[in-house]
Formats: C-alpha cells, structure tokens, sequence
C-alpha cells in the first residue's frame, strides 16, 4: 500500500513474526482482527490493528493462548504483557512500545521508556537490547515504504542525545590508553552506532577522536598524520549507493596500510571477500563488545 499508515498481511508477519497464513486463521476464528477490504478485495490494517498483532503475538510467544487473548479486552491485554515476567518477554515489550510511540508521534512517552530503561540498565545495555532491536523494526517498515521520514528523524535524534549525554558523562582516563580515529566515510550518516562505540571506548578509558559522519578520506589521512592513533573504526549501517566497500578498504590500505582499521554495520557484516591484514571485519554487536572489552 502507498499510504504510509496503511499495513499489508505481509507486513504484519515482517513486523510481529507470525505467519500470514496464521493471521488469516486468526482473522476467521477470532474478533480482535478486523481488517478492511480495498475495492480489489485485497486485506490493509491500521496502526491500531498493528498494535493489536502485537500485542496479540507477544502474549501468545510467552504462553497465552489466542482463544484465551480473545476474550480480553483492550486493559485486560496491557495488564498481562505488564505482568509478563520472563527478561526476553519484558524488552520485546518495550521494542513494540517505541515503534507504537514512534508510529503516533508520541515523543514525551518514547523519551520517557528510554530514560527510565538508561536508569535502570544504563545505556549501553539500553542500546544493545532495547535500541538495536527497535531499529531492526525500523529497517522493517523503510523497507515496505511504511515510515514517514519524519518519524524516524524524531525518534532517533532523541536517541542521539541519550547517547551523547553518556559520553559527556563518561569520566576522562588519566592513564595512556589506546586512541582511536572512530569516522563515517562519505555517503554513511547513519551515526547511532559510532556513538554508541564512541561512549564504549570512553567509558574502557580509551582516547577518542570523534570526525563524524560523511568525512572525506583525504581529511582521515590528515587526521591520521597529525594524531597517530592506535585504531581506526568505522561502523556502516546503509550507505549511499555511490558508495563502494572495495574502493573504500583499497584506499585505506594504500595510505595507511600501518594503523588497523576495524568495521562493523549491516554493510560489512555480508561481506565475504578475503580482507587486508589491517582491516578487521565486526560481524554483530557482541564482536565489537567483545572486541572493545579486550582491548
């Protein structure tokens, strides 16, 4: 469908998991899926009935039958996810909260589920298992053309902040540490992940310079002469189609073929090519946790 509030079946399985043949069963046995009809007879939902999926498929991955959700009511549904008791159960939770305040443009109540979640699990924690998920479900939704732009840009610049207030927080290192060059390269301005890289290296004591998004090679190379760093990182979450993994590793290995690079993001983590002894490849999250805490 072209119109940005309006789901497909197929939607609903990508967003909530469950099968579009299951949905449909669902749909003729129970009440709480009422889907309209287009003139061709093909099924749409609402961001209410996306909600309802949801909800519906959290409660029944954790236990709860679909003829026992069927009798509930709306208050009755919130109750059990609330009481919902299992870890994994309570931040699926919370991940379908922010898409549901992201999709309403609720921003007070998207800003405060994180603030409480940085309280208590602090942000790293909050980013890793609350953030990163939401995002994959935002990826979702660019996808089937089913967010507004505008939407994502709220919602993530109110990430951005929490992100940067931990590491405005993060106490300086009084002992010589490692020191790294953390940068996107030009066409990369998807940043969450570099913060949340930059505050884990600051909070391990490590000696950060932070060049941002879109930088151009030459002022890496500038940067690189003037600082001689230990480490160079980069995180490719989309690039522009302008750009070329290939080219871009080339170019660093050429110039500075002495100072490590390492990368992580969606764009390398399906790359398969053999690479240079100074480009170390982060496939997932917890490669570069894993990575950092060992140095």
């Amino acid at each position: 469908m072209a119109t940005n509030n309006l789901f497909t079946i197929k939607d609903l399985e990508n967003l909530s998991g469950i099968k579009a043949h299951t949905i449909r069963i669902w749909e003729q046995r129970y009440n709480f899926l009422k889907p309209s009809r287009t003139n061709t007879n093909i099924r749409y939902y609402t961001n209410d009935e996306l909600k309802t999926i949801l909800n519906v498929s959290l409660l029944n991955k954790y236990g709860v039958k679909i003829s026992q959700i069927n009798k509930l009511s709306e208050a009755e549904v919130q109750k059990k996810i609330i009481n919902l008791n299992q870890t994994e159960a309570q931040e699926e939770q919370q991940v379908n909260e922010l898409l549901k305040y992201m999709l309403t443009f609720n921003l007070e109540n998207f800003e405060l589920l994180l603030d409480k979640t940085i309280k208590a699990k602090g942000i790293q924690k909050t980013v890793t298992t609350l953030v990163f998920p939401f995002l994959e479900k935002i990826g979702i939704l660019w996808l089937t053309n089913h967010i507004i732009p505008a939407q994502e840009h709220l919602v993530t610049n109110i990430i951005r902040q929490k992100i940067i207030m931990a590491i405005e927080k993060a106490p300086l290192s009084k002992k010589k540490k490692n020191s790294f060059i953390l940068f996107l390269p030009e066409g990369e301005y998807h940043e969450l992940g570099l913060l949340l890289v930059h505050f884990m290296l600051k909070a391990k004591g490590m000696k950060v310079y932070y060049l941002g998004t879109a930088v151009p090679l030459k002022d890496i190379f500038y940067t690189v002469k003037a600082v001689k760093p230990d480490y160079l990182y980069s995180h490719l979450t989309s690039v522009s189609k302008n750009f070329k993994l290939d080219k871009f590793i080339e170019e660093i290995t050429l110039q500075i073929p002495n100072v490590p690079l390492v990368v992580s993001g969606n764009v390398v983590s399906t790359y398969s090519k053999k690479l240079p002894k100074n480009i170390h490849k982060k496939n997932s999250l917890k490669e570069v946790i894993d990575f950092i805490s060992a140095i």
